[in-house]
Formats: C-alpha cells, structure tokens, sequence
C-alpha cells in the first residue's frame, strides 16, 4: 500500500512538473509570437508611412497651389503645391509622376515637397479620371484655392462698446506682401447706434501666426494699423414747454487699431478690435464676416 501511494506521489509530481514546463513553454512561445506581431506590426506601419511619403501615380489634375493624382490602385490623393516644392515647369494631366511630400495637419492632403516626371503626357488625357474624384476631394481644393488668392473681397458686420453702435463694412485683402503670412486688409466700417453714426476707414495689416498653416481648416492671425474714424452724436430733449432742443457734435480722430481672430480656409472669420488713441471711436468692436 505504501508502494502505492509512493508511485502515485510521483506520478502526480511528475504530471504537474510536465504541466508546469508546457505552460512556461506557451508562455515563451506567447512572448515570441507577441514581440514577432509587433515587429510586423511596425514594419507595417513604417511601410505605410514610406509608401505615403513617396507616391507614383498619374496627374488627374493641376493648379497654381494644388494636384491630384490617381494611384496604380484606383485611389485619389490631393497635394498642396508651395514654393519650396521642386517640381518641372508644368504637370499636365496624365502625366505620370512620382511624388515626395510631407504629412498635413489635414489628412485630405499631403504637402508636396518634389515632383519628378516618369512619363510624360498629353493634353486631355486624364479627363475621363478627372470626372471621379471624390466631391469631397474637389471641394477640399477649391477651398485651398480660395485661400491661396492673392485678391480677395469681403463683407463684415458686428457691435462696437463705448459707443455702443452695430457695424456694417466691407474689406478687400491683397497678399501675400513682403512675406507668405502678412497681407494688406484695407476696409470701411459704418456704425449706427441710438445718438451715434459712425464711419471709418481702417488700413490694417494682419498676419497669420505661423503655429497654422495657409491651407488649414481654421488659421490664427494678429494684425494692426491706424483707424481714421468720423463720427456724429446727436442727443435730443424735451423742455418743459414741450419744445424740442438737439444738441450735436461731430467729432473725427485717428488712433491705432489692434485686432485679433481666427479665419476658416472657406473664408468666414471672427475678429475682436480695439482701438486706442482714438476717442470717441469705440473702444472694443466684435466683428463676423466672410471672405469670397
């Protein structure tokens, strides 16, 4: 009997000691398949970013500031053309190019940083393509352009404080001057307020903080110039006879204006204004508008 429970003492001590070297073994095999997934994992990943770094496809389409091109596997990709980008004198559609760029903060395009020509080719060629990039793609390089104009036109509308008026304007933008993010924003601002009508002409120059690019979805900027501002207060009582006595004044100041805010690439912005030196202009303006 005792015999008996000797060899089942050692069966059992062997059975888990086997059960124990399986499960460190699954356990190694487990880390090894694990380490090898994430190796692959990474080697993937870093293929992906190689293949979107470097692309060869055929031109669809061309401008001043944008291209698309159609890759070997039927898909679009939209890049944004600037300066610094090496590229030959022109990209006609159906060429056929290979393309290094650059990731955007917007993953609807990548910023081109050279163009090279494999194939050349002809006028009209890529037309039949042209007519199937995605709409979303189309309005995304529309948008682009819009931004990219050198001249633009615009309508504002807001509130002033002190006094307090609701304003109506337009502007004009003209840029990039001296440098890519500065631009020249002439506008006129009309005011009309209980005992106030107000006008003013306001040559401003803004520029975009380069923490945001041209082409993103919303942009910050700064900006500042003098205000030349006309403005009329007319305040009217009534004496006790029931006589009615106006008493008016036309006052007209120059002052500095410094501004900030923030524009959409499609051209809506907002904007907050104050002016300085230059009482009784108003000291704080809130400003909504839109640039064609």
């Amino acid at each position: 009997m005792m015999k008996n429970r000797a060899g089942f003492f050692a069966s059992t001590t062997f059975a888990l000691g086997a059960f124990a070297a399986l499960a460190a073994g699954g356990s190694a095999w487990a880390q090894v398949a694990n380490s090898n997934a994430g190796q692959n994992a990474g080697q993937n990943d870093s293929s992906q970013r190689q293949d979107d770094d470097v692309l060869t496809g055929t031109i669809v389409s061309s401008t001043r500031n944008t291209m698309v091109v159609r890759r070997d596997n039927g898909t679009y990709q939209l890049f944004t053309l600037d300066t610094n980008t090496v590229r030959p004198g022109s990209l006609t559609g159906g060429t056929r190019v290979r393309v290094e760029s650059d990731a955007s903060d917007d993953p609807g395009y990548r910023i081109a940083r050279s163009v090279s020509t494999l194939t050349a080719g002809q006028s009209g060629s890529a037309a039949g393509t042209a007519n199937n990039v995605p709409p979303a793609m189309r309005g995304l390089e529309r948008d682009i352009e819009r931004q990219a104009r050198r001249y633009r036109m615009g309508i504002r509308a807001g509130v002033g404080l002190d006094p307090e008026v609701l304003i109506v304007g337009v502007q004009g933008q003209i840029g990039p001057i001296f440098r890519s993010n500065i631009s020249f924003r002439p506008n006129v601002e009309f005011g009309f307020g209980e005992v106030t009508a107000l006008f003013a002409l306001n040559p401003e120059f803004i520029y975009r903080l380069p923490v945001s690019s041209a082409q993103r979805r919303w942009s910050a900027y700064l900006g500042a110039g003098p205000g030349f501002t006309f403005l009329h207060q007319n305040f009217n009582k009534t004496t006790g006879e029931g006589s009615r006595i106006d008493f008016g004044e036309f006052h007209s100041s120059t002052g500095l204006n410094i501004l900030g805010g923030i524009q959409h690439r499609r051209g809506t912005f907002v904007e907050l204004k104050t002016s300085v030196y230059a009482q009784p202009a108003p000291t704080l303006r809130l400003i909504f508008g839109y640039n064609f």
